[in-house]
């Protein structure tokens, strides 16, 4: 399957939709869907028709004229061009109340992130094992992060320490964070950064419910 980008700058909102037509499609597909369009697949993602087939563009032709598209074709070019057709390695540093959530949390193999390695720097859980994982001391990521090859570190720790953790995961060779702390942190340029914090999504729910008539 030849998903190869036209464009090295892709915007950033087109990678996220992206990610909402393969979550879409996969519903679909669930539901025996087998052929759609643009305009029932915008519908679904509150986007319009052209934007979607914009998005697509991005990466291939993948509609068949007079038909549309094949739900399971699209929906594996999708993820080749997310590169979510593979397996990614992943770090969990702070093995907290959310960490451990994360670590139990099954929709990650689901879909393709494995978490191979939990840590923490609080003595009192190092030497844990939950889940199947046993804790380590985040000084030993440099030695952990080649020898299990991973590639992913995930930030679960107080906002305090975020830094901290990020710096060991970077000078441990990691190149992508998800950051799931309210405090941003510095990474150097070759370093991908990506923050989830649950009050952006209720603030504009907020704003949403205040605003409306």
């Amino acid at each position: 399957m030849n998903t190869t980008s036209k464009n090295n700058h892709i915007p950033r909102a087109t990678i996220q939709r992206l990610a909402t037509y393969m979550q879409v499609l996969e519903f679909m597909k669930k539901n025996n869907v087998e052929v759609t369009s643009s305009e029932p697949l915008a519908s679904a993602c509150d986007v319009n028709a052209s934007q979607v087939r914009k998005d697509l563009a991005y990466f291939g032709e993948f509609g068949v004229r007079g038909v549309g598209y094949y739900v399971d074709y699209l929906l594996e070019a999708i993820r080749a061009c997310l590169h979510a057709n593979r397996e990614w390695r992943a770090a969990l540093i702070g093995v907290g109340n959310l960490g451990r959530a994360l670590l139990n949390h099954q929709e990650f193999p689901r879909r393709g992130i494995r978490i191979v390695g939990a840590f923490d720097c609080d003595p009192f859980k190092i030497g844990e094992t939950i889940y199947g994982l046993e804790i380590f001391c985040s000084k030993r990521l440099q030695e952990k992060v080649p020898k299990q090859n991973i590639e992913l570190g995930i930030i679960t720790t107080p906002p305090e320490r975020v830094q901290r953790a990020a710096d060991q995961l970077i000078e441990a060779g990691v190149k992508g964070i998800l950051n799931f702390t309210s405090a941003r942190i510095v990474v150097p340029s070759n370093v991908s950064v990506e923050y989830v914090d649950f009050f952006h999504q209720i603030y504009a729910l907020t704003f949403n419910i205040s605003t409306r008539p």
